[in-house]
């Protein structure tokens, strides 16, 4: 079978031969080349692969472990990283109901007595002992029930948490940030300021900030008329792109009768007009929310429960009993008590030999000898002693004579500081620019559907 096999293969080669020498020349030439480039590569092979099969020989063993350096960047794909347990939080809110504490809300959920005292005990733990209604606490625990987490938002920016940790519970604080976004309102009053400002988008407590900002000009019980018009810039805030709250009255204008007044508010919160004139006058000129004026300054009255011709040395305020009633401007109370014909009552001293007078108080707030501010509240609207119906008697006194305290001229309050003027003359010309803007734009807006309409 052998001596077949070599005959065979001698046969090929024989064959082989022939056929190269029937080739051309050049083809003979070309695998000629081929065939010595083969051999040389089989008989000197590279270095690296002498090395290898060098070392191989002479260093490797067969059965012998050997350590291998491992480049850094592949030690850490070949370190496998210990496997942490997972734990799965169950979030629970709870609202703060009236006669609720920390201990009882958590005693709810079931943590123990050693929770609540180490929640009560750490860094800003007495902010959760002093929870008022409707507060609420975002509690998270892991599937043993032990308290992980605790959220208590105290804000709409600003929310406590605190977290179980190796040291107890830690305490930190987030806080969002507010965005602000410009936002205009505008109206004509054809029935009464309140139904206008609302109907042009302005809260309630917006509505009650415009009037207290023209309030020292501008009587908005008796003085508003069909016709009048307001045009105002506020801010909107947003966190996270979310609408949150009505934000600051930036600059506000009020037409009144025909005589146009201005405001514009600076970074010290006070308004002033454009030529930086306190919008406050140093009185407030009616120092109650009031209904309607039952009874105004006259020299002869005739006076409903004595029978008699009496000056009226003051204003009366009708308004329900209770309503606040404050402080006019800024002084010492100088009497506060109570007689048969004043009710409870309420002297205050001011500056410039200026003494105001409050009557009739359900209850007094204040007492004498107390330092008050303007706008703090002295007293409360009742009927005590020659009264008739609930109201405030107010009586404005410059130097002991009586004065109206509806028509007294007022003095100005602070100008802008000087060294304030040109910041503000910069803000000013920006925001009444702005509103003089706002105001044509309405008015291109209101002709354009006019001249539409028409058509």
């Amino acid at each position: 079978m052998h001596l077949y096999f070599c005959l065979e293969f001698s046969n090929t080669l024989i064959k082989l031969k022939n056929i190269f020498l029937e080739l051309p020349k050049k083809h003979q030439l070309l695998i000629s080349g081929c065939s010595l480039f083969l051999l040389v590569l089989m008989v000197f092979p590279s270095e690296k692969a002498s090395a290898s099969r060098s070392t191989d020989k002479s260093s490797v063993e067969i059965g012998k472990r050997y350590q291998l350096a491992i480049p850094e960047e592949d030690k850490q794909v070949l370190i496998k990283a210990p496997e942490q347990k997972s734990t799965a939080l169950t979030w629970q809110t709870a609202t703060v109901k009236s006669g609720d504490s920390l201990g009882k809300i958590l005693n709810k959920f079931g943590f123990s007595a050693k929770t609540i005292h180490d929640l009560a005990s750490s860094k800003d733990g007495k902010k959760l002992t002093n929870l008022n209604i409707g507060d609420k606490l975002e509690i998270a625990s892991d599937d043993d029930g032990k308290l992980l987490k605790l959220h208590y938002p105290i804000s709409i920016t600003d929310t406590l948490k605190w977290q179980l940790s190796e040291q107890g519970y830690v305490s930190s604080k987030e806080q969002k940030s507010i965005e602000t976004r410009l936002n205009y309102a505008q109206a004509t009053i054809n029935s009464n300021f309140w139904n206008a400002a609302l109907g042009a988008g302005l809260t309630n407590n917006q509505t009650m900030h415009l009037a207290n900002i023209f309030g020292w000009d501008v009587d908005f019980a008796l003085d508003i008329r069909q016709g009048d018009s307001f045009n105002v810039i506020y801010e909107n805030e947003y966190i996270d792109g979310d609408f949150v709250a009505n934000g600051k009255i930036l600059a506000a204008e009020f037409v009144n009768q025909g005589e146009t007044f201005q405001a514009v508010r600076f970074k010290d919160g006070e308004f002033y007009t454009p030529q930086g004139n306190s919008m406050r006058k140093s009185f407030l000129r009616a120092p109650v929310s009031f209904q309607y004026i039952s009874s105004s300054f006259k020299p002869k009255r005739y006076h409903p429960i004595l029978k008699r011709v009496k000056a009226h040395n003051g204003v009366d305020y009708r308004a329900p009993k209770g309503t606040p009633v404050k402080a006019a401007g800024n002084g010492r109370v100088i009497a506060a008590t109570y007689n048969k014909y004043n009710g409870n009552y309420v002297f205050i001293q001011h500056a410039n030999n200026i003494v105001t007078k409050y009557l009739h108080f359900s209850k007094r707030a204040v007492k004498k000898g107390a330092r008050v501010k303007q706008g703090q509240i002295i007293g409360y609207v009742g009927s005590t002693g020659l009264s008739q119906a609930p109201h405030l008697h107010y009586e404005f006194l410059l130097n002991g004579v009586h004065r109206n305290p509806r028509t007294v001229k007022l003095p100005d309050a602070e100008p802008i500081n000087k060294k304030y003027k040109a910041e503000f003359a910069q803000v000013a010309t920006e925001l009444l620019n702005k509103l003089e803007g706002s105001k044509n734009a309405l008015l291109a807006a209101t002709d354009h559907a006019q001249t539409s309409s028409a058509e």
